[in-house]
Order: structure tokens, then C-alpha cells, then sequence
């Protein structure tokens, strides 16, 4: 059988991308959104888990509305000759948008566990916004940013509606393994289709396992610190 691991590839480097820059922005969005006290605080925060909850196919649609020759980014694009729609590029997008929301909570929740003395002692001693992030929230936080971190990347492998929609089935170049398997269905190529369900079966294991070992070390610090 002459497989083409493209996919796979495609894949992992589109998962790895998306999840980096997610890691980003969850962090800076999140910590904002934790120190921001707001009205608005609520309606800002459905907004940004927004795409947590829509059907992919929603997501994909107002992309391809954001992003193609209409949109207000896409008209951007047009002006410097540049394209997203149908290329690798709109699959690391629609993983971020999809991913994000995961990141993001992730974050905030992490943010939220702190205890607020610690940071009202950082104050008293005199430390900057940017100090007391570095040497006190973003530490305490850690354990929830990797555990978010894990779950972003395993959302953005399974990413199947929104890439779709805005990067299409290109072989070689947009095609994941989620859109293979589904394509490999409809023609009828069972054997291609279980040989992707087991890849993206192995992979979920794997990052199971890697979610669970750092839930294990966190707990394992914890005690130490307590003792």
C-alpha cells in the first residue's frame, strides 16, 4: 500500500505552530483578562470562548468572510499580494481560532488560583507589573498554562470543519489527517482512513500520558513544598 504520510506532517507542524502562538496570546489575553475588572468583563469573556462552542462550519464560514477578498484582513492581504484562503497557512489559522478559547481559560483559571496576598506582597516590596507577572503569577501559574498547552495542541490536531472550509483538501499542502480520514471514507479507502484514526488515536494517547505525567510532577512539587 503506497501511503502518503503528508498528512502527518502537515499535521504536527500545523498543531505545533498554532500551539505556540496560542501559548502567547492565552497567556497575555488571559492575564488581562484576569486583572481587568470591568463591566464588560463578562460579554468580553463569551466573546473570546466564542469559538468554543460554535459548530467548526461556523467558524470556517466567518473566516472565509474575515479573510477572503471582502474582508476587512483579506482586503489587507490583497493590497500587499498576499493570500490565506486554500493555503498551509489557513490551517495554523483555523487551529489557532479553534484551539485558543482552551488556551485562554486555561490560563485565566490558573491566574484565578493564586492567592492575592502573594501579589499584594509583591506591591509592598516595591515590584513592577511586568515583576510581579514574571516572579510570581506566570511561576503559581504554570502547572494550568502546560496543562492548557497540552489540551490546545490536541484540539488543534483534531481540527476538522474550519480548515476545511478556509484551507480546503489540497494534498501536500492543507490536507490533515482529519480531512484525510474523511475523504478516505467517502472514496471508500477504508484501509487509508484506519491507518489515520490509529496515527491520531496514537498521538491523543501520547498527549494523554504527557497530561498526566505533569499533573503527577505537579502534585509531586506540591507535596514538596508542603513538607
Amino acid at each position: 500500500m503506497n501511503i502518503d504520510w503528508s498528512p502527518l506532517w502537515i499535521s504536527l507542524k500545523t498543531s505545533v505552530l498554532a500551539t505556540i502562538i496560542t501559548f502567547i496570546l492565552g497567556i497575555y489575553v488571559g492575564y488581562l483578562m484576569y486583572n481587568y475588572k470591568g463591566k464588560l468583563k463578562g460579554v468580553i469573556d463569551g466573546i473570546l470562548t466564542l469559538t468554543l462552542v460554535l459548530p467548526p462550519t461556523v467558524i470556517g464560514f466567518f473566516l472565509l468572510i474575515i479573510f477572503g477578498k471582502n474582508g476587512f484582513i483579506g482586503e489587507v492581504l490583497i493590497k500587499l499580494d498576499r493570500n490565506i484562503i486554500f493555503t498551509w497557512s489557513a490551517t495554523v489559522v483555523s487551529a489557532i481560532v479553534v484551539s485558543f478559547p482552551i488556551m485562554y481559560r486555561a490560563c485565566r483559571s490558573a491566574f484565578e488560583q493564586i492567592d492575592n496576598n502573594l501579589i499584594y506582597a509583591g506591591k509592598t516590596l516595591g515590584l513592577s507589573k511586568f515583576e510581579i507577572f514574571k516572579n510570581i503569577c506566570f511561576p503559581l501559574a504554570l502547572p494550568g498554562i502546560i496543562g492548557g498547552t497540552v489540551l490546545a495542541f490536541a484540539r488543534a490536531m483534531g481540527e476538522f470543519g474550519a480548515t476545511l472550509m478556509l484551507a480546503g483538501n489540497i494534498p501536500g499542502k492543507t490536507q490533515t489527517m482529519p480531512i484525510a480520514i474523511f475523504f478516505a471514507v467517502e472514496s471508500g479507502q477504508m484501509d487509508i482512513a484506519i491507518l489515520w484514526v490509529i496515527a491520531i488515536i496514537f498521538v491523543s494517547i501520547i498527549t494523554i500520558l504527557l497530561l498526566n505525567y505533569i499533573s503527577e510532577y505537579q502534585q509531586l512539587i506540591i507535596g514538596k513544598r508542603r513538607k
